[in-house]
Formats: structure tokens, C-alpha cells, sequence
């Protein structure tokens, strides 16, 4: 009885933490309703463990705990994935940017050097 409460006192704080405002895609409404279902299945597969291992059984796997890995498992892999993509723009970005700031530079170094003549 204990440990439920504490983990699902433990999905909530977590949650309450993932859904701060930190960035500006933060509030989409897409990720909090997400980030409620979550909780809500978290919460529900802490208080009712059966449901899990019937809903494994349902889809063919043999327990619920191998259900939650192979979900924890795709999840992962996407998590991978969105932050490759996002560290790949973030790159190009990042090298845009180094760019216009040397063209500038330059610039600047153009118009002193034609100044001083």
C-alpha cells in the first residue's frame, strides 16, 4: 500500500515537473493532454497491476512488466530519434550563424582597412 502511494505521489511530481513552461513549444496543448494520459495510466497500472497483465495477455505478450519494457523500449527509440533530429538542425543553425558572423566580421575589417586609405 505504501509504495503505490509513493509511486504514483512520484508520477505526479514528475509530471507537475515535465509540464513547466521551459521553451517556447511547451504549451502546445497536444503535450499536455499527452502528458495526462500519462499519468492517468501511470497512476491506473500502479493501483491495478491486473489490468496490465490483462491487457498483455489481450495483445499476446505474456506479462504486463514486458509489456511496460517493449513500451519503454519504442519510446525510447523515438526519444533518440526527435533529439538526433533536433541536435541535427541545431548544428545547421548553429554553423548558419557561424557564418553571417564571420561575413559581418569581414565586412567590418573591409570598411576599416578602405578608411584608413
Amino acid at each position: 500500500m505504501w509504495i503505490q502511494i509513493l509511486l504514483i505521489a512520484a508520477i505526479v511530481v514528475l509530471a507537475v515537473f515535465m509540464m513547466r513552461r521551459t521553451g517556447a513549444d511547451s504549451h502546445l496543448a497536444i503535450r499536455r493532454l499527452l502528458m495526462g494520459l500519462f499519468v492517468i495510466a501511470a497512476a491506473l497500472s500502479v493501483l491495478f497491476p491486473q489490468w496490465l497483465t490483462w491487457l498483455a495477455k489481450l495483445i499476446g505478450v505474456g506479462r504486463g512488466t514486458d509489456l511496460v519494457l517493449y513500451g519503454l523500449v519504442v519510446v525510447f527509440l523515438a526519444f533518440v530519434y526527435t533529439q538526433y533530429r533536433r541536435n541535427a538542425v541545431l548544428q545547421r543553425q548553429l554553423t548558419l550563424l557561424a557564418r553571417k558572423i564571420a561575413l559581418i566580421e569581414a565586412e567590418s575589417v573591409e570598411k576599416d582597412d578602405a578608411g584608413r586609405q
